[in-house]
Formats: structure tokens, sequence, C-alpha cells
């Protein structure tokens, strides 16, 4: 089953093409060590929560843009090889001493996919040009109640223009020193993280969609296998699609 690295950046706004250039100069590593994508995508609609939000999850200062991005692989097998090798690539560390963000901020953590739906719609080829991302905090015991539901939403997301979507399910998520995925959504003992995201092919269709969606019948009157109130989502532009 395909294996997800997802990553939570603060990034200083006069950092952008720096942090951009970093990211698309890593991309051929990653690909030498196995992975099958790597995207980066910058914060665009972010908006303020009252428990939880993407901001706040990485203590992000007024200057900085959050951004959502990830690295797919085959599997957790091949991620894990990479990480090794890439311990000792000198490579990884010459790139790692002139990092354009600040580390100690960075949440990142493994996730299994376990919903990844795809469409080709109109002449988009199913090309992304834009991005929902979303970290949820799922009771174990709720597991199969959410994949229904996510199956469900999918469905919905597809018919209104999504090319693609994914959810994914926290395998290995450390604990971090000053920000992590639990703290981000205030996870309880018995809640694991959940990461995922929708791909549209422009903010545009994404814009329209939601009106849809949020507009549509089977939408309504479904109860949530989580607390909704420490959801954490937002709008993002990719500046890397790899």
């Amino acid at each position: 089953m395909a294996y997800v690295q997802g990553f939570i950046v603060p990034v200083p706004t006069a950092n952008k093409e720096a942090y951009r250039k970093l990211a698309a100069d890593l991309a051929p590593v990653f690909k030498e060590l196995g992975a099958t994508r790597l995207v980066e995508a910058w914060g665009d609609d972010l908006p303020d929560g009252k428990l939880t939000d993407f901001k706040g999850a990485v203590k992000a200062k007024p200057d900085e843009v959050v951004v959502f991005s990830w690295l797919e692989f085959p599997s957790k097998a091949v991620c894990d090889a990479a990480h090794e090798k890439m311990m000792s690539d000198p490579r990884m560390k010459d790139m790692g001493l002139a990092m354009p963000f600040d580390g100690q901020r960075m949440i990142f953590g493994g996730f299994t996919a376990m919903l990844d739906e795809r469409t080709n719609i109109g002449n988009t080829g199913g090309k992304t040009g834009y991005i929902d991302g979303f970290v949820a905090p799922v009771p174990l015991a709720n597991k199969a109640a959410y994949l229904e539901m996510a199956t469900r939403a999918a469905a919905l997301f597809k018919e209104v223009g999504a090319v693609r979507v994914v959810e994914t399910w926290g395998e290995n998520v450390p604990d971090g020193k000053i920000t992590d995925y639990k703290g981000a959504v205030r996870a309880t003992g018995d809640e694991k993280i959940v990461y995922s995201w929708v791909e549209w092919p422009s903010k545009a269709v994404r814009d329209e969609g939601w009106k849809k969606m949020m507009a549509d019948e089977r939408m309504k009157n479904h109860q949530m296998p989580f607390d909704g109130k420490r959801l954490i989502y937002g709008g993002f532009a990719p500046i890397v699609d790899a």
C-alpha cells in the first residue's frame, strides 16, 4: 500500500523562492531514493480557527506562510530505506545547512494511504492547480466509520470537479519538542492523525466545487466520526509538483 510522508512548514514570505528552489533541487534526490511524487503547496486560503488551525499548528509568525507538503512512496519499506540513505547522503547534509525556514517548528509524520480516488475531468488531464489540505484527529475505534464517510465525500468531490482525493492514516507520527501533529489538532490518547488532501485543476474550480458541495443534500445530516471543531484545513497553491 502507498505510503506518505506529510509535512507542515512555516516559511517566511520573503524566503518563498529560496524554499521553492530547495524543494526543486531535492526532488531528483528523493526520486533516486524511491519517492514517486513530491508536492510543495504554498498557503493561500488559511482560515483562523477557534481551537486549531494551520498557522497555530506550526506557531507561524506574522511574516510566515504555512506550506502543506508531502512525499509519496510505493510502500513504507521503500520510505524507510530512503530515510536511512538520506541520513548519510552528503547532498542532504549540504542542503540542510541552509534551510530557509525554522526546522524546529516543522511538523512531519508517516501515513498509510487508505483511500486514493482519481479522475480526469474535461480537458484538465488530471492536472493539479490547487489543493485543499486537512489534518484531523480520529478515534481509533472510528477508523472504519471515517473511511466510509470519506469514501462518500470523495465521490462528491470528484463529481464537482476534483481530480484526486487522498486519505491517509497515521502510522509513524512522532512527538515534537515544539510542534507536532498531535498538538496541532489537540489529539487525545485514543485518537490517530488523519492527513488528507483534495486536488483540483484550479482555484476557480475548487471554489465553485465547494459551493456545490455545501448545497448538496447528500452532505447534510451526517454525523462526523471525529471532532470537527479540531479539524484543521485550508487552501494551498502548488509551487513544486515533481
